[in-house]
């Protein structure tokens, strides 16, 4: 039985116009998301993950940003071309956002339930009293303790761990369909950090929402995550289910993020690294953009952009010639130059 999609971004294009030329931060993702599944995002730093975030609610800073091209479709309703007044009724509605640092996306100096108990009077209507008693439910839902005493605090009279809650508590306020936490889990140490995933896991379980995770750390996607894309570039290099990935990745660049891991079942002198350096956003290769740093490159890759492929099924997705016909006959040609 297929699964229902409930998020759809297609050829994503978002570009920033500076006085150096054109930054492609984000040139040409795409993924899907389906109900109920937590899709993680991940790549290392610059690869476009938070620009592809902020690009699902349209919270590019325009200008220098604006998104160019592609579809970015929440059942089946294209946000990209939205008009302000529906736009406001989607975000917070139907997909919500926890940002990468609640100090700087909670106002200093309001009290955390007042803030909660706006974003409920804003989108549901409901009375200043019964928005700051659901307000304090949150609070409580999402672990805080004394939430009643909490809610009339401000961000700074809360510790880190508390603070993210508060911003959970504050995406979840109208129990949207499409939650993206944008590294969520960063600033926290590591045993809020595993509270803070688990309480995200169990109110996923109660709300029924789907999960867009955003992050540079693999542990965690193994922790959390149904389906993996992985950004290079920005572009999606890999696409696929989160256990076939970390058993067997297929892109270059997925093998040497696994590889660069520190395994402790294994004696390491050494931390494996990829050679080279990410291209610049402003001046990519014509070919693969992987392709200066992968130990298979060949002509092709070098020549040609590689396009995003199904494999052997429709959720394995992957950037990279090897997995095409064209490679094949390139090995064949080679086996009948060196036999």
């Amino acid at each position: 039985m297929s699964k229902e999609v409930v998020l759809q971004v297609k050829n994503l294009k978002t570009h920033f116009t500076t006085s150096k030329g054109t930054a492609k931060a984000v040139d040409g993702v795409d993924f899907t998301l389906h109900k109920g599944e937590t899709l993680g995002i991940v790549g290392e730093s610059g690869c476009g993950k938070s620009i592809t975030s902020l690009s699902l609610l349209r919270l590019i800073p325009s200008p220098p940003g604006k998104i160019v091209e592609g579809e970015i479709l929440l059942n089946n309703k294209d946000i990209v071309h939205m008009k302000e007044e529906e736009l406001r009724k989607v975000r917070g509605n139907q997909i919500s956002m926890i940002f990468q640092e609640p100090m700087t996306s909670l106002n200093p100096i309001i009290p955390v339930g007042e803030q909660i108990a706006e974003t409920i009077r804003l989108h549901q209507r409901l009375p200043r009293k019964q928005a700051w008693q659901k307000a304090v439910d949150l609070l409580e839902m999402v672990g805080l303790p004394s939430p009643e005493k909490r809610a009339k605090q401000e961000p700074f009279q809360l510790s880190g761990g508390m603070r993210q809650r508060v911003m959970i508590a504050m995406a979840l306020a109208c129990t949207p369909e499409v939650l993206i936490a944008d590294e969520p889990t960063t600033a926290l140490d590591v045993t809020i950090q595993a509270q803070i995933l688990e309480l995200m896991k169990d109110l996923q379980k109660q709300i029924g929402m789907s999960i867009i995770f955003i992050t540079h750390d693999l542990g965690v996607v193994s922790e959390v995550c149904d389906q993996v894309a992985v950004m290079y570039a920005g572009q999606v290099v890999e696409h696929r289910n989160a256990k076939d990935l970390f058993k067997t990745p297929l892109h270059p660049y997925t093998q040497g993020l696994l590889s660069s891991l520190p395994n402790i079942h294994e004696n390491q002198q050494e931390l494996q690294t990829i050679e080279g350096s990410v291209p610049s956003p402003y001046d990519y290769p014509v070919g693969c953009r992987f392709a200066d740093r992968c130990p298979h490159a060949r002509e092709i890759c070098r020549a040609e952009a590689p396009v995003l492929l199904e494999t052997t099924d429709s959720e394995t997705k992957v950037r990279c010639f090897m997995y095409t016909e064209k490679w094949e006959a390139i090995e064949e040609k080679e086996e009948l130059v060196c036999p």
